[in-house]
């Protein structure tokens, strides 16, 4: 769980116009680079300021140090994580074949680490002291072991709570490891290759669990035996077996099992 959440919460002064938001964002993207580049502990407001092409006293219109520009650099990344999750957890999304809904989730996070923002905060958490974080803590993981688990548990709602639990608990640690050592990565095609293998790791490992076979009934189409169409009307009983009305041609049968396609 985040212990925050208003993006603007560490903002000295809040940018009323679409230039000052823009200011603020290419600082966040500045400090991003800095940190990257020579790592927190050693990064200062007068090399985030010059990265951003901007004066200091700019920088410390909307930011009093480094600290409360990091502590806004979480935010924004909470902000993207939570679109990403809530255009994810779809009814579309999860009735699409297993290695499809994989893709889309991975290309989703492969987006979202493009931006230096979330890169930073991510790897961050991870090699760092968690002192330095003010909104984002384990939580954030359970967090995201919670999206996972909804989608598991809507693909096969024969898994019991602590089966599509322990999956996606596994699905996130491991995907988590995999993104830290892609991102840390100075190459950028195996930064790539890496993040593809998120989802041959995830596909193999949740097929036998939510595979496409699974937790679907098979769907038999009453078709009309004089047209074929599947545009039809329950119209009464005959002899204990329901009849149908076509809405095409308007004849009508009785339900055959011969007949189910």
């Amino acid at each position: 769980m985040t212990k925050h959440s208003h993006s603007s919460r560490y903002l000295r002064r809040q940018p009323k116009q679409q230039r000052g938001q823009e200011r603020v964002e290419k600082i966040l993207d500045a400090a991003a680079a800095v940190f990257d580049e020579v790592g927190y502990e050693a990064a200062t407001t007068h090399l985030i300021a010059a990265k951003a092409g901007t004066a200091i006293g700019s920088v410390y219109q909307f930011f009093p140090n480094k600290a409360t520009i990091f502590n806004a650099m979480e935010l924004r990344h909470i902000e993207r994580v939570k679109v990403m999750w809530a255009q994810l957890n779809t009814l579309e999304m999860v009735q699409l074949p297993l290695r499809k809904m994989i893709h889309a989730i991975v290309t989703a996070i492969a987006e979202l680490f493009e931006q230096p923002v979330s890169r930073v905060v991510f790897v961050q958490f991870f090699i760092s002291s968690r002192e330095m974080f003010q909104s984002i803590d384990e939580g954030m993981t359970q967090e995201a072991i919670n999206f996972m688990a909804s989608i598991l548990k809507q693909r096969n709602s024969a898994l019991t709570e602590e089966q599509y639990s322990l999956l996606a608990e596994v699905c996130v640690h491991s995907s988590n490891a995999v993104i830290l050592a892609a991102l840390r990565s100075q190459e950028q095609r195996h930064t790539q290759q890496l993040i593809g293998q998120i989802e041959e790791l995830l596909v193999s490992y949740l097929e036998p669990h939510v595979g496409d076979y699974l937790g679907k009934k098979v769907m038999k189409v009453m078709k009309c035996p004089h047209c074929q169409s599947e545009q039809l009307s329950k119209n009464g009983y005959r002899r204990g077996k329901q009849c149908y009305l076509c809405k095409e041609c308007r004849k009508q049968f009785v339900d055959n099992s011969k007949r189910l396609m």
